[in-house]
């Protein structure tokens, strides 16, 4: 199996994006790992920190498409961009996957334009794994698409269903609708029509409205809302994690007595903080295109970046994308 990874991607790159890959193929032997961008500062940063990167085919790139440019820019002046380069070798079969830590809007765009959609799929959509008291759920969408309609809310739980049975393991995932209330008859048109066809929908596991408090405590296994409400969702829900972590620890060196329980609880201290961390969950598949693509945080670190890869492999694994594919035609059939 091999993975391109767009090595100019993220805040950290590209010393935690090749950090990142020689984390992974010393954990996944079936793994071949193609790096996208410039092949000489690559080198240079790799020589720097002892890095070996001989065992990476490298896709050279001339530039980086910058997260605060037009994302249409993919398409032409950055079209030999290290994201535009690392999609064309995934277009072209040279790759299995692709993973990137850039700019979101660049990514949906590229990969809608040069990869393409499901046949059948409305929008592609952003899909993270959050942490729950049960474990953890799939939120969809995180920002793809800020308005949508109610024929995408059934899409997006079917996607979502697809990979909470394949990834996480889940018989009968729950699907809830995101909304301001249980109630069917709650929030906006489009959300009361979304719960209609969502009710109809014999291939999911719908079991109605979720309120935004209920989702993290364990309310439901796919999450489906618009991505305005599940980017908040999501920033949000990063916020309070650190938030968490910063007063807990100020909490455990406030005097000797703490400092005492702290080393005690360490070990459950750590797995608290890990179960918190958004690095351990890798990134956000990008659901509907016809190939594998996860979407890492930009701020993405090393163990962030090796977890992405991981997500990709096992993308490519369960063959996400070909159940989506026959699902789709199934349930709903080509548009």
């Amino acid at each position: 199996m091999k993975i391109v990874v767009d090595a100019f991607g993220g805040d950290n790159s590209p010393l935690s994006v090749i950090e990142g890959c020689v984390l992974a193929i010393k954990e996944y032997s079936d793994v071949e790992i193609c790096l996208s961008g410039s092949e000489e500062v690559l080198k240079q940063v790799a020589y720097k920190n002892c890095l070996d990167i001989s065992k990476f085919e490298v896709y050279n790139a001339d530039n980086i498409i910058e997260v605060e440019e037009d994302p249409s820019e993919i398409c032409r002046s950055k079209a030999l961009s290290s994201m535009a380069v690392g999609l064309k070798a995934l277009q072209s079969g040279k790759a299995d996957a692709f993973v990137s830590a850039g700019s979101t809007g660049a990514l949906v765009l590229g990969s809608s334009a040069l990869i393409g959609r499901v046949s059948g799929i409305k929008r592609a959509v952003l899909a993270p794994i959050l942490p729950s008291n049960i474990g953890c759920f799939m939120l969809l969408d995180a920002g793809a698409n800020l308005k949508c309609r109610p024929e995408m809310f059934v899409q997006f739980a079917i996607m979502g269903s697809i990979y909470a049975k394949r990834v996480l393991g889940l018989n009968h995932p729950r699907v809830g609708l995101a909304n301001v209330g249980v109630e069917a008859s709650k929030g906006t048109e489009d959300h009361k029509q979304g719960y209609k066809m969502l009710s109809k929908c014999k291939c999911i596991n719908f079991i109605g409205n979720v309120e935004a408090r209920d989702v993290f405590l364990g309310a439901c296994d796919v999450l489906v809302c618009d991505g305005l409400s599940g980017n908040m969702i999501l920033k949000t829900a990063e916020g309070t994690c650190k938030l968490l972590i910063s007063a807990l620890k100020d909490m455990l060196l406030s005097s000797i007595e703490s400092k005492l329980a702290a080393f005690l609880l360490k070990n459950q201290i750590k797995k608290l903080k890990n179960r918190l961390d958004y690095t351990e969950y890798g990134g956000a598949m990008l659901l509907g295109i016809s190939k594998p693509i996860i979407k890492a945080h930009g701020s993405s670190n090393a163990n962030a970046f090796k977890n992405a890869i991981k997500q990709a492999r096992m993308c490519v694994e369960q063959k996400i994308v070909d159940e989506i594919s026959k699902n789709i035609t199934e349930s709903i059939g080509d548009e």
